[in-house]
Formats: structure tokens, C-alpha cells, sequence
């Protein structure tokens, strides 16, 4: 049923851009019914912006009715993900790492209280892949990546409290869910130059995360995160390996992560 009054907030623009974030959660089409309903609004409304989208070649019908996101769609959304300044320098790193640890790597930036994976290597061979997502995101507070970007991202408990709140949902026993005791991780992370993620998103996953930087003065522009299962990589070995991690990123980018 259409909420009431979603009708009138989506227009233009905004009702466009609705309907084709709505139509890639439909990878094999949607109907014109169906998209309606996700996003709140009458027929006629996703009808016209579905047709703006067409004309673009950002959404195509499949048949009579249905409708999935167009190749034009994927073509920007690929040429500019193939161009991004960090796949060039990060992608050989993480596959790189990928490749001696026999786990999964990820890259991921900050946005406001999560992370978003922008790259993602699963080992070549022998290994559990992990469920994480290209584009996928997280809690910022329970990950190593996102504890890596936090430390540098606020600079106080109070501006931690002002981002996230004061108190965190626990994804497992081992989540952090206080800011007093976030904060407190946070100085730790920055003191030693890496996060760690002791279980804190996911029963049996660990991970180190390093940030990386184009220049070693800059902020850092994301962070590349080794998980691990925790019974064949445990922590403290995972520690152990953090200098490792950090040449290998060195080595493929051309400068220091410090």
C-alpha cells in the first residue's frame, strides 16, 4: 500500500533516483507493481520516472511489465568503478595478500557511522568466502576498518558520541556496544597504527586493518583489512603479520601506510 503522502515527496529528480536504487534489488526484474510498492508511490508516479530511465538506458523492460536496471547502468557504474585512483593502487595489494594469506581482504572507506567495501578478494583456493559485498556495509564501531577510519575521523569521545550515539547494538559477544569503551579502542588503534576486529562482526572472524594513505602526511583514504577464521589464523598470529601487511601495501602503492 502506498504511505501516505510518499506520493508527493517523490518528484522529479528525487522520485527518479528512487525508483532505480529500487530496481537494483530486483537483478532479475521487477514489476511495475512491485517497484510501486517499494518505494511508496502510485503507478503513474514510477511509470513516468521508469520512462525517464529508459530514455537514458538506465532501466530496459523485459517484457511486458517488468523491468530491470539497464547496460548503460552498468557501463557508467563500471567504467567509473574500473577508474577509481584506488583500485589502481589497491587491487594488487589486496590480491597480493589475498594470495599469501589464503583468507579474505577487503578495502573499505568510511561513510558517516559505516563502512562501505569498495574491493574485495576471497583467497584463490582452500578457504570459507565470507558474505561481505562489494558496495556492502557495516557498523563502522565493529569492524577493524571501520575502527581504523573512526580514529582518524574523530578526535575526541565527545565528537565519537556526536557520530555514533552513545550506545551500540551487539552483533556478538565480543562487540564493543559502549562509547566510553570505543573510544578508548580507538586511542589504542591509533597508538599502534592498526584495528582489530576480535570477533566483534561475525562469531569466528578476525581481522587486522590497516589505513592507507596516498602520501604519508595525508588522511588516510581507506583501509585494507586481512579476516581471517579465527581456529586457522588466530589473532595474536594475525598481530604478528600486521608489518607484513603493511609492506606489502607499501611495496604496490609506492609509499608508507605509517
Amino acid at each position: 500500500m502506498t504511505a501516505p503522502g510518499a506520493d508527493e515527496r517523490l518528484v522529479g529528480a528525487d522520485r527518479v533516483l528512487a525508483v532505480m536504487v529500487a530496481l537494483a534489488d530486483y537483478p532479475t526484474g521487477a514489476t511495475l507493481e512491485e517497484v510501486a510498492q517499494h518505494v511508496g508511490a502510485t503507478k503513474s508516479t514510477v511509470h513516468r520516472a521508469l520512462a525517464t530511465l529508459r530514455r537514458a538506458g538506465l532501466a530496459m523492460q523485459l517484457g511486458r511489465g517488468v523491468y530491470i536496471l539497464g547496460d548503460e547502468f552498468y557501463r557508467l557504474a563500471f567504467s567509473s568503478y574500473a577508474a577509481r585512483p584506488e583500485r589502481a593502487l589497491i587491487q594488487p595489494a589486496i590480491e597480493e595478500l589475498a594470495r599469501r594469506f589464503g583468507e579474505t581482504v577487503h578495502y573499505a572507506v568510511l561513510d558517516g557511522q559505516e563502512v562501505v567495501y569498495r574491493a574485495k578478494v576471497d583467497p584463490p583456493i582452500g578457504a570459507i568466502r565470507l558474505t561481505s559485498v562489494i558496495g556492502g556495509r557495516n557498523p563502522a564501531y565493529a569492524t577493524g576498518v571501520g575502527k581504523v577510519l573512526l580514529a582518524e575521523a574523530v578526535g575526541s569521545e565527545h565528537e565519537l558520541r556526536a557520530l555514533l550515539g552513545d550506545d551500540y547494538p551487539q552483533r556478538t559477544p565480543q562487540t564493543i556496544s559502549t562509547a566510553k569503551d570505543l573510544w578508548a579502542d580507538l586511542i589504542r588503534t591509533r597508538d599502534r597504527g592498526y584495528g582489530i576486529d576480535n570477533q566483534e562482526s561475525e562469531i569466528g572472524i578476525n581481522c587486522v586493518a590497516l589505513p592507507v594513505r596516498l602520501d604519508p602526511n595525508a588522511p588516510a583514504i581507506g583501509a585494507v583489512s586481512v579476516s581471517a577464521l579465527a581456529f586457522r589464523l588466530p589473532l595474536p598470529q594475525l598481530v604478528e603479520r600486521v608489518e607484513e601487511i603493511r609492506s606489502v601495501i607499501s611495496a604496490f602503492r609506492g609509499t608508507s601506510t605509517d
